[in-house]
């Protein structure tokens, strides 16, 4: 009768998360859009007259 090792089954789960993460940021680089850093709202805007806007949700699209 055989018997699964435990330390080849815990090695087996790690590679498989490990290739899904890495899949799943090479999936995201291709199908996503490329972020324009200049159209951004400033997150402080002390003294500049503009108030702040919010984060990366607020981006125009």
């Amino acid at each position: 009768m055989a018997t699964s090792n435990p330390a080849s089954s815990a090695n087996l789960r790690r590679w498989a998360f490990w290739l899904a993460l890495v899949g799943f940021i090479a999936w995201d680089y291709v199908h996503s859009d490329p972020v324009n850093l200049r159209l951004e709202p400033p997150m402080i805007t002390a003294g500049s007259g503009t108030a702040a806007s919010g984060g990366h949700c607020a981006m125009p699209k």
